[in-house]
């Protein structure tokens, strides 16, 4: 079943994201540093059904999205607290050698920089340094609600630009592997990267679903309570009034 695409507002008013709009087959993946976890971001990109979320220590940035776009986040108080202590060019030196998509969230408000004691010019000039000479883009988001929105937009849009084209529900994936891999993106927890990671594992689709919770467990990023939803997913129930008949799966 082909769901439609989320249009979802820019900044959600509620306590959660909208539901009802993700498209199973085109999970967005995103790894979230476990230092994060305060921020308010994580809690909102919990409520996107179209969102694969992993929380765990990251080397680099904040958020990794589908594994090819680095975001760092930052609040206007921990901007100037990195300034002042020396943190933020050599935060911004490391992910500007990150060889893929990059960038600095900067969420906030002026509010939040009352009784910071540092100066407009000061904030400008090390703004002027990460974009300008560093090359990294900064967006602008007022809270974690907007922050959570723009990192979506952002992995819609970089999908468009890889593919050339704007996604299109129901579009189907060219190649034995490919449509593998959309199968297994059907189910429950599996986005793009971990059905990858899972192919290239087993080896195929049959692999896969002939495979332990245990050994499904083992591959990175899926867990056991993934693993065990995978299984209960593939499971077959067993045959019912006496019929013997095996179940035999056809690509």
């Amino acid at each position: 079943m082909d769901f439609p695409p989320c249009r979802a507002p820019l900044a959600p008013t509620g306590d959660s994201a909208p539901k009802g709009c993700a498209n199973p087959a085109a999970m967005i993946e995103i790894l979230a540093d476990d230092r994060e976890r305060h921020g308010g971001v994580i809690d909102r990109l919990r409520g996107y059904e179209e969102v694969s979320l992993i929380v765990e220590r990251l080397p680099l940035g904040d958020y990794l999205i589908d594994e090819v776009l680095l975001i760092e986040r930052k609040t206007l108080p921990d901007l100037v607290a990195s300034i002042k202590d020396g943190r933020l060019f050599g935060q911004a030196h490391r992910l500007a050698g990150w060889p893929l998509w990059k960038a600095f969230i900067l969420e906030g408000t002026a509010t939040d920089l009352a009784g910071s004691g540092m100066r407009r010019e000061a904030i400008q000039g090390a703004l002027i340094g990460l974009t300008l000479y560093l090359g990294i883009p900064l967006l602008r988001s007022q809270g974690p609600a907007e922050t959570a929105q723009l990192m979506l937009f952002a992995a819609r849009q970089g999908r468009s630009v890889v593919t050339g084209t704007p996604p299109r529900p129901g579009r189907r994936p060219q190649g034995k592997t490919r449509i593998q891999a959309r199968v297994l993106q059907g189910l429950p927890g599996v986005g793009p990267q971990r059905a990858r990671r899972l192919l290239e594992t087993f080896g195929s689709l049959e692999g896969v679903i002939q495979a332990e919770a245990e050994a499904l467990a083992s591959v990175r990023g899926i867990g056991q309570a993934t693993a065990e939803t995978i299984r209960w997913a593939v499971e077959e129930a067993g045959p019912a009034y006496g019929d013997s008949g095996a179940v035999i799966f056809h690509l």
